[in-house]
């Protein structure tokens, strides 16, 4: 027996590889995310994406409440791109659901956004939606930085 950094001290080369691109999904391609059903949502969740490298990079060194709303931007945008949507969306299994999802997570995403760049937080919504999306407490939206 030996621990993986003892084996990468022992030896040195090592083969490398490079795994093909492929999915879970039907086919083992991405036909399921990708597709005519789904098209829609990429342009938007790709916007969403470029906001919250901009709050970002704008936003180094946060109050408390602007911390806060960074951190819900973020798990906003996060719920927004979960895979389960498209998948739900293509297999038709309650993809008006699915679609509903996206649109809200988005929606309070640019809400969000707005509301930091305006400088006007409403404390009431954003408690109601840290409550209601409380996923990884500890988001940290610098992640996004560029």
């Amino acid at each position: 027996m030996i621990t993986p950094g003892d084996y990468l001290c022992k030896h040195r080369k090592l083969q490398i590889a490079e795994p093909a691109a492929s999915s879970w999904g039907e086919g083992g391609y991405f036909d399921v995310w990708l597709n005519e059903k789904n098209q829609w949502m990429y342009p938007l969740l790709s916007k969403a994406q470029e906001k919250i490298t901009e709050l970002a990079n704008c936003f180094k060194m946060p109050g408390k409440l602007q911390s806060r709303v960074l951190r819900q931007a973020a798990r906003e945008l996060l719920l927004s791109q979960a895979s389960d949507w498209p998948f739900m969306i293509n297999a038709g299994t309650n993809p008006e659901f699915a679609e509903k999802r996206i649109r809200e997570h988005l929606s309070r995403f640019s809400r969000l956004f707005d509301e930091i760049q305006n400088d006007s937080i409403n404390e009431e919504w954003l408690e109601t939606i840290e409550s209601q999306n409380n996923l990884f407490p500890d988001m940290n939206y610098r992640y996004w930085s560029s």
